[in-house]
């Protein structure tokens, strides 16, 4: 069960580790896990295609709106749901996550870089995928710190740990949240 009772969203940038780690805090919690990017690529076919043949406009607005359905079906049985890394640009998505707790996975280059460079297919790193990285998680950081609840960072320790530091950080929040409602 989901502590707090309020499904939990993942932000953070490209590669940091949303998929991997909202996974595995879900099967920790023993709630459905659903990936929003995973959900736009089974309805609409892979996000390079949508931004070549549609433009990344067009998939912001299914991106919100994958958003805002994941979210609304999670409401009655809360879940862990991770983001792509640009949906929380979307004014609507931000209201949406007003009803979760948010989780801003936190990083830096190094820790990305790797993960980056095995993965090409991100259209937004097209060219020189670093300074791209770089200069999108410039911008959306204060977005990122802004909507954020808890804060996990995520540069040191297996994905296994990284969940289990994630379980506990949310017990603690929704204690101290539940304290404070009294």
């Amino acid at each position: 069960m989901v502590p707090g009772n309020r499904t939990v969203v993942l932000i953070g940038p490209m590669a940091v580790g949303k998929s991997a780690v909202g996974s595995e805090l879900a099967k920790r919690l023993d709630v459905p896990f659903v990936d929003t990017d995973a959900l736009i690529v089974d309805a609409h076919g892979s996000i390079a295609s949508i931004f070549a043949g549609r433009g990344e406009h067009a998939f912001r607005e299914i991106e919100a709106r994958t958003v805002a359905a994941a979210v609304d079906r999670a409401e009655d049985n809360a879940s862990v749901i991770s983001l792509g890394g640009g949906a929380v640009l979307d004014s609507g998505t931000q209201q949406v996550l007003a009803r979760c707790t948010v989780v801003y996975l936190e990083c830096d280059e190094a820790t990305v870089a790797a993960r980056i460079a095995r993965n090409s297919v991100r259209p937004l790193l097209a060219g020189d995928a670093m300074a791209r990285w770089t200069t999108l998680f410039a911008t959306r950081k204060p977005v990122y710190e802004r909507l954020a609840d808890l804060v996990l960072d995520v540069r040191h320790g297996s994905i296994t740990e990284l969940g289990h530091r994630l379980e506990v950080a949310l017990r603690e929040y929704a204690a101290a949240k539940q304290e404070v409602e009294k």
